[in-house]
């Protein structure tokens, strides 16, 4: 393909993403393809002459569209919200079409300087101190994953450079909430601790992580030779958007000498409003911090920021110097490649770039205001519904709800619950998650699409209440 080539077929690949979008909100919902239909429409070799641009459009609308359940759409409320914004799509178009690749600071000094700004933006408009630096990560999971690196590193005396784990001594401990993320438990098997090793924590009424149970976890395995490593404390939990008492879980990780790594990912963008930041109140004390731009923030998947307070203890885990990536600039900058598991790295930044540039941050403020008082009105009318009830609270956009009827309690109620979700999902009006909190199923609807506006909340919910009807 040529260059003109390519500028005919990225116009009318351009207005079809356009029309795509413009028309999104007439579309179902979830995908609604049996196993092997999508694989099916394909032939099963390879074309061996060149394909018409009308044939591939064909196939994207008859096969492949119907066969995605639409994250941005305005009546999607499963998950959490992801980011879909069109300004952000510019960016990774350009990303894409300038094709750099960052292995140093001399192969692309754009990409590195670009993200060194981009993520310092963020930080600026998540209310953090100078003290801290970012670096854009693929996704959560990676940045927990290099955060317990960090401090099984730190906790034993840089180990990766002798033996490792393999030398044996005091087992290192992992503390995570009951409500983490499962991509926490994930990391810390990857990164050798042993799942014998990860201690899950107790919550209180409002599913946040009691410090006094950390505090007694601790102290156990203290006296039976074990030595607490690390604290993963959750800022929005996936299930309910539960926040774990940093400050108090701080003190307990500067008297236990263990590393406290916060995970934000979704709810980490919601501190460009000042009034959501006591949520997170003593996040400053952390030693590092995961938010996801690619969630409620807006940016195009996939853009995690990974902030550290301290660079220099990520670079002496994470660094590599073969000779054929020394250069005469390997001094006064800043090398990524360092800072993370892949040696080369995409140009991530230009989308948060683009999002922020075009976007500006006051509307993205709205935005998330936005959704904070459409979670505040479903809260409220399921409330004052018979027979509904708001299972755990709302400090944010998710609102955990279930549909109780007389007499119907235990596994007869869950069977309910996810009948009714599935109710929903299968008519393509709208997309909830179900989840379990305290034993029990309930219903998870999470606010945080582009596009989403009242009236695609109040058509959920009249969806919702026709699903159990």
């Amino acid at each position: 393909m040529t260059p003109e080539e390519f500028r005919h077929a990225g116009h009318e690949v351009v207005d079809w993403i356009a029309d795509f979008r413009a028309t999104l909100e007439s579309r179902p919902v979830m995908a609604r393809t049996a196993p092997g239909e999508v694989a099916r429409a394909f032939p099963t070799t390879p074309p061996e002459q060149p394909q018409s641009l009308e044939a591939l459009f064909a196939t994207l609308d008859a096969t492949i569209v119907p066969g995605v359940t639409h994250f941005g759409h305005p009546r999607f409320f499963g998950f959490f919200p992801t980011g879909g914004s069109l300004s952000s799509m510019l960016g990774d178009f350009m990303s894409t079409g300038i094709g750099a690749l960052g292995l140093t600071w001399q192969s692309a000094p754009a990409l590195t300087e670009v993200e060194e700004v981009t993520t310092d933006w963020v930080r600026q408009m998540v209310g953090l101190s100078a003290a801290w630096r970012g670096v854009i990560q693929d996704t959560a999971s990676t940045a927990t994953l290099v955060a317990l690196v960090c401090a099984r590193e730190r906790t034993s005396g840089f180990a990766l450079t002798g033996e490792g784990l393999q030398r044996g001594g005091s087992p290192l401990v992992v503390y995570v909430s009951e409500q983490s993320h499962s991509s926490v438990l994930k990391a810390a098997l990857v990164a050798g601790f042993g799942r014998a090793h990860v201690r899950e924590i107790g919550v209180d009424a409002s599913y946040a992580m009691r410090p006094e149970a950390l505090d007694r976890a601790m102290r156990e395995d203290q006296a039976r030779g074990w030595t607490p490593c690390a604290v993963v404390a959750t800022s929005g939990s996936t299930t309910c958007t539960a926040f774990d008492p940093i400050d108090a879980i701080a003190t307990l990780c500067v008297e236990h000498g263990a590393w406290l790594h916060v995970d934000a990912a979704m709810a980490g963008s919601a501190m460009v409003l000042e009034e959501c930041r006591p949520l997170w109140a003593g996040v400053e004390r952390a030693d590092s911090i995961v938010l996801n731009p690619h969630k409620w923030l807006g940016a195009i998947f996939d853009c995690s920021l990974y902030l550290v307070r301290d660079p220099e203890h990520l670079v002496r885990v994470m660094s590599t110097n073969p000779a054929y990536l020394q250069s005469t600039a390997a001094t006064g900058v800043t090398t990524y490649r360092d800072w993370g598991i892949a040696l080369g790295r995409r140009f991530r930044a230009l989308k948060l770039w683009t999002l922020i540039h075009l976007d500006g941050v006051e509307s993205i403020r709205a935005r998330i205001r936005r959704d904070l008082d459409h979670a505040r009105w479903l809260a409220g009318v399921v409330a004052a519904t018979p027979g509904w009830r708001v299972v755990a609270p709302v400090p944010l956009q998710t609102v955990c709800v279930r549909h109780e009827p007389p007499g119907l309690q235990g596994e007869a109620l869950d069977a309910h619950t996810r009948a009714w979700c599935d109710r929903v999902n299968a008519s393509g009006v709208a997309y909830l998650t179900a989840a379990v909190l305290d034993g029990r199923w309930m219903v998870r609807v999470a606010m945080g699409a582009p596009t989403t506006e009242r009236r695609h909340v109040e058509e959920t919910w009249r969806a919702m209440q026709d699903a159990v009807a």
